[in-house]
């Protein structure tokens, strides 16, 4: 099948899930605590500054720097965040920024985060405002995190005198570096500056733009780096495959599963109640197997819905080599990562879907019965420290043939999910401050 046919069968079944998904019913009642007067204002102030916020956006995706380099995308977001009238602090955790919006009144302080690193790709850029930098595009949609944290941050900003309370506005670097971004931050004292008690972040995805989705506790799944390490090993060939074999066994998978347009397959997505990716132990291959010095360490990456599966995995592993020819030879069983995933108070998901719901209608919010593979965000590091949710924002439009599926060669986003970032999450924010 060649390229164009791939990504028309795509569109169609996407197409063809977005209109499940409308015609669901959501698993709450949306609870009308929101003005419909703050709603109408917010949109008209959304639609005046809409322009400009595409522009800002399409600039970042002309200049895009990886983690660790966001020096020009930092002193933008610091000129702007001045230029509305936030307290900025700056270089938190390497180029993070933190725009603080102090309300008129005292009240509960929330944070909104938006990533601002872009990737290394080599892939052609899709767009007319193509990335400028040879080597560096933005295919997660960190430009438009970036964009739609500066819109909201300029809407409320003219509302401070009704706002009750604090909204920290963290633009987070290196998120793209695991362990990077978020930790570099904190260790930064980052919450020395700060004291949200609540946390909110989004990320662009391939629903369809003006969806908004997530779900209660874990949205990706637990991802563990396995390494097995035997010793004095005469017959490595025999070992490996023995090793893989058993590994393998422990998998509930089929190749289907790896696929990421099934993401958004109707019968088998994450949107279906039967889905595929409701619960499962997913053992990624190759393997990779290295020895020197007499010692063969054989690894792979394992995914998994629940993290006590994953401990109850390496239990079974070690008790059947422990029962095979090779136990004597045995040196370790063990994950050399235990990462947190993004994990969701439920509390606040359920109160903040009901709010956007309300205030937009129910089929904005669409409902998710999977897991997430393959993908994480170091997000999970903040909600270590305060409770929060993070959201999956629709960025497709299926008439233009526009996809965004994170970290793909063709990644393009719908500009309109700025307006609808902007405006969900202006009036959530609102929301939770002063009601």
């Amino acid at each position: 099948m060649d390229t164009q046919c791939a990504k028309i069968l795509v569109m169609k079944k996407i197409l063809f899930f977005s209109l499940v998904i409308l015609a669901q019913t959501c698993s709450f009642e949306p609870k009308g605590d929101v003005e419909e007067l703050t709603v109408n204002l917010i949109a008209r102030e959304t639609d005046q500054i809409y322009e400009s916020l595409v522009e800002v956006r399409r600039d970042l995706h002309r200049y895009p720097e990886i983690s660790e380099q966001e020096k020009r995308t930092s002193t933008k977001i610091i000129s702007y965040l001045d230029s509305i009238g936030l307290d900025v602090k700056t270089n938190i955790g390497g180029y993070g920024v933190v725009g603080i919006l102090k309300g008129a009144q005292e009240g509960k302080h929330v944070a909104w985060r938006a990533d601002i690193d872009a990737l290394a790709s080599d892939s052609p850029d899709v767009v007319e405002f193509a990335s400028v930098n040879k080597g560096v595009r933005h295919i997660c949609g960190h430009d438009v995190h970036t964009t739609i944290g500066l819109g909201i941050a300029t809407v409320l900003a003219k509302h401070r005198d009704k706002i009750k309370g604090t909204i920290y506005f963290i633009f987070q670097p290196s998120e793209e570096i695991w362990n990077r971004g978020a930790q570099s931050m904190i260790a930064d004292g980052l919450f020395d500056l700060i004291d949200p008690s609540e946390m909110y972040a989004l990320h662009i995805s391939p629903f369809p733009v003006g969806q908004v989705a997530t779900k209660e506790n874990e949205l990706y799944s637990y991802f563990r780096k396995l390494k097995v390490q035997f010793n004095n090993i005469l017959v490595k060939d025999e070992v490996v495959k023995y090793t893989q074999d058993l590994i393998k066994g422990h998998s509930t998978v089929n190749e289907k599963f790896w696929d990421l347009k099934n993401f958004m397959d109707p019968e088998i997505g994450i949107a279906n109640p039967n889905s595929m990716y409701a619960d499962y132990i997913a053992v990624s291959e190759p393997f990779h197997v290295k020895s020197g010095n007499n010692v063969v360490d054989i690894s792979t990456m394992i995914y998994a819905t629940d993290s006590l599966e994953l401990d109850s995995m390496l239990v079974r592993l070690k008790e059947n080599i422990g029962r095979s020819a090779y136990a004597t030879k045995l040196l370790s069983v063990q994950y050399e990562k235990n990462d947190p995933t993004v994990y969701n108070d439920a509390k606040l998901t359920r109160e903040t879907l009901q709010t956007i719901a309300a205030a937009y209608g129910k089929n904005t919010v669409a409902p998710i019965y999977g897991i997430v593979h393959l993908f994480n965000d170091d997000f999970s590091f903040f909600q270590k420290k305060v409770p929060g949710v993070y959201y999956l924002l629709g960025g497709s439009n299926f008439e233009k043939g526009v996809i965004a599926m994170p970290h793909s060669a063709n990644f393009a986003v719908d500009e309109e999910a700025i307006r609808v970032g902007v405006q969900y999450f202006s009036t959530m924010l609102l929301s939770r401050l002063n009601n």
